[in-house]
């Protein structure tokens, strides 16, 4: 394992923020976790894990070891009369893993299609889009615990997945190195496609996993900016889950107000809805903004520090809240 110091993560985090870390490494192999997991017996920094930097915001630079996790490998493990199941090594990219299923005409994550990072980061926050999540296909997940250096298998319900949220990202946040996931492809699929924007573009074609990743990749790159082209971590801001007492007297002020029942009872309501009201879609404050066509997307005009991104960030927050009484919570993780 190759330690450098003093790196550079500016191409290493979507936003483009030019930050450094003390130390800097690659994981590619088993080698190189144990490399690391001798590393920090041997240290008192902290460790940052990172995959594809979608889900990352640098205020300063980091004073640790960043260890940039990029484990290959997509393997059938198995199958029975309702699913397939597939591994994949957490450095893989996400989108090129979910056109690898599709390809390969394996049904269910053609909704997750064209969402930035990598497999291992995935389960973090259970990313989801287009009515599904991923905690809704993953069979099983393998992490290293940190401290201990040994391996565990975790069930999906041990993973404890929520909105945006999950037991790595909370509890056990900091705790374990994900090596996998092992994701069941349904033999029979149900097809989520009554999504905003989905079903009226699937309209005359068979409808299938690959039409309807085509199809969302489409809807994507109509709304979303490229992070190649301008700095962006995608959804900045979580939707709010509200009761319905709640979602009920905001309604009746805001009757245009978008709402989603969720099982728990619950209310998702659309956070980009919210900030476009207070007026912040296609503003800018110095080199950071708010994305012209999408009032969630927070970008980087060129040349933005972390500090610019987070402070546009807390005014759009401070407005929602005194003009609906939302506190909206920031998406990706904010390292100070």
């Amino acid at each position: 394992m190759n330690i450098q110091k003093n790196h550079s993560l500016k191409k290493h985090n979507s936003f483009a923020i030019e930050a450094k870390s003390r130390y800097f490494c690659q994981i590619e192999s088993e080698d190189h976790i144990d490399s690391l997991l001798e590393w920090q017996q041997h240290s008192d920094l902290p460790l940052l894990l990172l995959g594809g930097g979608s889900n990352i915001l640098f205020i300063n630079d980091y004073q640790g070891m960043t260890a940039l996790i990029n484990t290959k490998g997509i393997t059938i493990v198995g199958e029975d009369s309702d699913f397939t199941y597939i591994k994949v090594n957490a450095g893989e990219n996400w989108h090129q893993f979910v056109r690898w299923t599709v390809e390969n005409n394996y049904a269910g994550l053609e909704n997750l299609s064209l969402i930035p990072g990598t497999v291992g980061a995935a389960p973090m926050q259970n990313i989801g889009a287009y009515g599904v999540e991923l905690a809704d296909l993953l069979h099983e997940l393998k992490a290293i615990e940190l401290t201990t250096g040994k391996s565990k298998t975790f069930t999906q319900k041990e993973c404890f997945f929520s909105y945006r949220d999950s037991f790595f990202k909370s509890s056990a946040f900091g705790k374990y190195l994900i090596q996998s996931i092992t994701i069941k492809s349904p033999k029979k699929p149900h097809w989520n496609i009554n999504y905003e924007g989905v079903k009226n573009s699937l309209e005359g074609k068979t409808i299938s996993a690959k039409t309807i990743s085509n199809s969302i990749i489409a809807l994507r790159q109509s709304k979303l900016p490229d992070p190649f082209v301008i700095g962006n971590a995608g959804s900045f801001f979580k939707n709010p889950l509200l009761n319905k007492e709640k979602w009920q007297t905001l309604k009746e002020l805001h009757p245009n107000l978008p709402g989603y029942p969720q099982t728990d009872d619950s209310i998702k309501i659309s956070a980009a809805w919210l900030i476009d009201k207070c007026g912040w879609k296609g503003k800018r404050q110095g080199n950071a903004g708010v994305y012209k066509k999408h009032a969630l997307v927070l970008v980087n005009h060129g040349g933005a520090t972390g500090k610019e991104i987070w402070g546009i960030a807390n005014d759009i927050i401070n407005t929602v809240n005194d003009k609906f009484g939302i506190e909206l919570e920031a998406e990706p993780r904010i390292i100070v």
